[in-house]
């Protein structure tokens, strides 16, 4: 299938394809892996065709097992590439864990964990400055709850389909279990684009989405959050709304809300300064450390933006960011003058990079261009799923990656997370390194239950804690392979147990 390493065989045995063409509505990365799975289930010549069988405790061909797994779950759920393969990268590693434990082949928990609690999809009509009405597409995955009520983000951007929002919501969950914090998974938002838009279309839209969307959530059923262009200001014309259509001041059905209106100190940097602290803790379980380093960023949004400041404040010299339009290069490393006009620039101006290579000293931009051809030894991808293939994975190994930590959602295709970690690479996956900003959402929610406003100095202790537990829940649980600890294994196993161990104690619900 697309996420194994295909040996010469099957190779020879491949029938002849044209690559796939990127569409608009399908990236060529995605539209490949597709592809390459489609065809290798119709290689399938010698196997005997069934469903995933249960209950092989212990026994069995892994590999077999996992492909008669995700032939099932994409028969179940066609033409949803990122949830299948966000399913695949989660499973690869589980497999083995899971048929050495009876008590979860019996209860077939992979199959149940895989499928959403419910998807709720509506209609949003707003009305442009001009008088003009539109309609959008709105939506909330509520993934599972085994663990507490559904959190996860709201995105707005022309991408959002059933897929991305079930694989964000399937991500969630494990990385919310990882946090400790009494909360299940989900996700939700709109193929609405809010570039370009003023701030009282933005308003309008926000208020006509959660007239909707307030009878699907609670601070003790959902509670959503910010993601991909829903930062303070959108969460803000929600909560306004919820709170005028509720009729009464609930502070934990939102989080990423304003200080003025129960929100959080450090809600804004909190998942990029958890990416550095996690990659922190990384390199020195390998005996290395953060100060030197070559950083390179990808991304210029919030996650971005405050990774590339928590690794200046541990004396690594961070070299990129980049956005939809390409990346700008600082050989020497940003200084705080450079990152003041990064913040402006994208939190204020909401300019592109090229405006910050303009006004910035030593910057170069590079339109059209990944930030991942730049050598570096830590590498920080904060833009969007699956930025970096296979191909730039060689790249960013041949020039001396040592460690890299997922600031955003799945940015490394399955081809390029063997890649890295076939050469040596540390490898912190996003349900762990990027689990930063829901652990503060979940420290947002303590606050407003308790009627308190903690300082951020309490908050950031609180938010390192929860970072250096993750850290010490992926080690207790991974493997080690040539000196080098898989994460990767490690964050998938914890978090797949703690979240078991919940449904089986409901029973089968």
């Amino acid at each position: 299938m697309f996420w194994r390493k295909k040996n010469k065989q099957s190779f020879d045995a491949a029938p002849a394809e044209t690559p796939p063409r990127e569409t608009k509505e399908t990236p060529a990365p995605i539209a490949k892996a597709h592809k390459d799975m489609s065809l290798d289930l119709r290689r399938k010549t010698g196997e005997p065709v069934q469903r995933f069988a249960v209950g092989i405790a212990g026994g069995g061909n892994v590999v077999s097992e996992i492909d008669h797994f995700m032939d099932g779950l994409m028969r179940r759920n066609p033409h949803e590439p990122e949830f299948h393969q966000a399913v695949f990268e989660f499973v690869e590693t589980v497999m083995p864990y899971y048929l050495d434990h009876r008590k979860y082949t019996d209860a077939r928990i992979l199959e149940r964990m895989t499928e959403p609690d419910r998807i709720v999809s509506f209609r949003i009509v707003w009305e442009d400055d001009n008088g003009v009405p539109h309609a959008n597409k709105g939506f909330r995955v509520q993934f599972n709850s085994s663990m507490g009520p559904y959190k996860g983000g709201l995105r707005f951007d022309p991408s959002v389909n059933v897929s991305i929002l079930k694989f964000l919501g399937f991500e969630q969950t494990y990385k919310n279990a990882l946090t400790r914090l009494p909360m299940g998974g989900g996700k939700g938002g709109s193929n609405f684009n809010p570039k370009g838009r003023s701030d009282r279309e933005i308003m309008r839209f926000c208020h006509a989405m959660m007239s909707e969307l307030f009878r699907h959530i609670g601070e003790s059923t959902d509670v959503p959050a910010g993601d991909i262009g829903v930062g303070a200001r959108e969460i803000g014309y929600l909560f306004g709304k919820y709170k005028q259509l509720s009729n009464h001041f609930t502070g934990g059905v939102l989080t990423g809300k304003g200080l003025s209106f129960g929100g959080s100190e450090i809600r804004k940097e909190a998942t990029g300064y958890g990416v550095v602290v996690f990659a922190e803790d990384m390199l020195k379980h390998h005996g290395k450390t953060m100060s030197g380093k070559t950083v390179a960023v990808s991304g210029s949004g919030n996650v971005a933006i405050y990774a590339v400041q928590r690794a200046m404040r541990m004396g690594a010299k961070v070299v990129t960011v980049s956005d939809s339009r390409g990346f700008a290069h600082l050989p020497n490393g940003f200084t705080d003058e450079s990152f003041a006009i990064l913040q402006d620039i994208k939190e204020n101006r909401r300019e592109s990079l090229a405006v910050f290579a303009q006004e910035a000293k030593g910057v170069t931009y590079h339109a059209g261009k990944s930030p991942w051809s730049v050598p570096a030894q830590v590498g920080l991808p904060c833009a969007t799923q699956n930025e970096v293939d296979e191909t730039m994975a060689r790249v960013m190994a041949k020039n001396g990656m040592e460690c890299l930590a997922e600031g955003a959602n799945m940015p490394l295709t399955a081809q390029a997370i063997h890649v890295l970690k076939d050469a040596g690479v540390i490898f912190g996956p996003a349900k762990a390194a990027n689990a930063g900003g829901v652990g503060c959402s979940g420290l947002e929610q303590a606050q407003n239950a308790q009627r308190l406003l903690w300082t951020r100095d309490q908050v950031e202790q609180e938010l390192e804690k929860i970072m250096r537990s993750i850290h010490e829940q992926c080690v207790e649980y991974a493997p080690v392979k040539n000196g080098v600890t898989d994460y990767q294994a490690g964050a998938n196993i914890a978090s797949f147990a703690r979240v078991a161990d919940a449904m089986i104690g409901y029973g089968y619900l």
